[in-house]
């Protein structure tokens, strides 16, 4: 077998403890990304535009475990890579896109907190973001010839604070951050920690009241459950006036909004996501890029989700001319439309990404892996033979299921492959998670609509035992 490019062991160990249960790595994800070709090129297709100052709104729509969270963060990791800041959040029960005591801005913190770029991509990057734009004005302006110990110096870097700021300043809230900006930039250069500090929490949305953020900062206003998303396209504005190529923002887990049992309360994060949907599209946002992970049910129940209100039903509800073929399966892809739907993985993809768990497994455990590619084809036949898993099996069961497999064989070196599998010392997973603890407030009787034929994933026809020839892959050609 061909040497393989080693991964880094702090990434390596990150990435396989993260995937043995269940969870998406925040770093490491290209090292097993297989399959999702045409759903990373449209992505990446999208950051080009808000490269050039357009804006962008997506939702990423599969079954828990299909992978959305997943090419969210092949997406991050290419951004940080393309110059963009990243952003990331996953609602919850404590954090909606709008809410009242507090629910809407603690997304706006999680923004915050999770704020990457290239140079910071594991989060909390604020204070070097703004540090090192100050800092790269000073460079500039003493490489024009205008030394630091010159008054004109101060003149200068000072003129060019405030033209950033007067950029700002035309937006919705902008003249208070425009202010918050030039304060931060006093307190740098007076070496002032506890102003800087002040600037920061504000900038965060930390504080709670606003005479709380006049008496700090002199500014008579805050951001807050209602205004956060105002900031968030000022920020995107602030990024590309500093040198960097645009804002993206990942918003994860969208079904939470689909279980609040409030019917008033949803559709206020409803009326919101159409806020942001229009902004997007109709040029009121710059160099922002929005993406949206949710379940079908979250998309399409006609009773809690998105398609319950009419007006982004009728924005993301796919045409009349999608291409239905036998089966109720769709016969074309359209990536181009707002909603991007994930389909199952073919099996060659599925044989792929096993085989390179196993490679990565013996990397990070350092064993020779006694796994075949016999053995792997006949897993993954065990996992395909069980009833509706051509349509319900995700990605999520396998790697979890294929890495208890190796974990067993790594720590007893006298048992093989086919005593694990035939003694049934591995039990596979039953299915993905369901919603069946959601409560409902509509009559007793009404059952949620069918899945639209978009959600039925192409599977390969027949059922005829997998061998090792019916695969397009081998081991040696899938090195990392």
């Amino acid at each position: 077998m061909e040497e393989t490019v080693r991964v880094p062991k702090r990434i390596l160990s990150t990435l396989i403890t993260s995937i043995a249960a269940g969870v998406v790595p925040r770093s490491g994800a290209p090292y097993i990304a297989i399959g999702r070709t045409d759903e990373i090129a449209a992505l990446l297709s999208d950051l080009d535009n808000v490269a050039e100052g357009a804006a962008t709104m997506r939702f990423i729509i599969g079954k828990y475990g299909s992978g959305k969270s997943f090419l969210l963060q092949l997406i991050r990791g290419s951004a940080l890579d393309r110059g963009f800041i990243c952003a990331d959040a996953d609602l919850s029960p404590e954090r909606r896109i709008c809410g009242t005591k507090g629910t809407g801005i603690a997304t706006y913190r999680e923004l915050m907190r999770n704020l990457s770029s290239k140079t910071s991509p594991d989060g909390g990057a604020l204070p070097q973001i703004i540090s090192r734009w100050l800092s790269g004005l000073q460079s500039e302006i003493a490489s024009g010839g205008i030394t630091p110990d010159n008054p004109e110096f101060t003149k200068a870097l000072t003129a060019r604070i405030y033209a950033v700021a007067r950029d700002i300043e035309g937006q919705i809230g902008g003249f208070d951050f425009a202010s918050v900006l030039v304060s931060f930039y006093r307190a740098y250069m007076d070496g002032d920690e506890e102003k800087k500090s002040a600037c920061l929490r504000w900038l965060r949305g930390e504080y709670t009241t606003k005479t709380e953020a006049r008496a700090a900062l002199g500014v008579g206003s805050l951001i807050d459950d209602d205004s956060w998303y105002d900031y968030i396209k000022l920020w995107a504005v602030f990024f590309r006036r500093i040198g960097y190529q645009g804002f993206v923002v990942m918003i994860d887990e969208c079904v939470n909004l689909y279980k609040i049992p409030n019917r008033i309360s949803r559709e206020n994060n409803y009326e919101k996501i159409l806020s942001m949907f229009n902004d997007t599209l109709q040029g009121k946002a710059e160099g922002l890029a929005l993406l949206m992970g949710g379940t079908p049910q979250f998309l399409e129940d006609s009773r809690r989700g998105l398609f319950s209100y009419e007006a982004l039903r009728s924005r993301l509800a796919e045409g009349q001319f999608n291409g239905v073929g036998a089966g109720n399966i769709t016969m074309y892809r359209n990536m181009l439309g707002p909603v991007i739907r994930l389909r199952r993985l073919s099996d060659d993809e599925l044989f792929a990404l096993i085989a390179r768990i196993a490679r990565l497994h013996g990397q990070n455990y350092n064993w020779d892996v006694r796994v075949t590619t016999e053995d792997m084809a006949e897993f993954l036949k065990l996992c395909l033979a069980r009833a509706g898993a051509d349509a319900m099996i995700t990605p999520r069961e396998i790697i979890r299921d294929f890495c208890t497999v190796l974990n067993i064989l790594c720590q007893n070196p006298d048992t093989t492959f086919a005593q694990v599998m035939g003694t049934g010392a591995v039990t596979l997973s039953h299915g993905a998670d369901t919603d069946n603890d959601i409560p409902e407030e509509e009559p007793a009787g009404m059952s949620s609509p069918a899945p639209s034929p978009a959600q039925k994933p192409a599977v390969n026809p027949g059922d005829k035992p997998y061998h090792k020839d019916d695969f397009d892959f081998d081991l040696a050609d899938l090195d990392i």
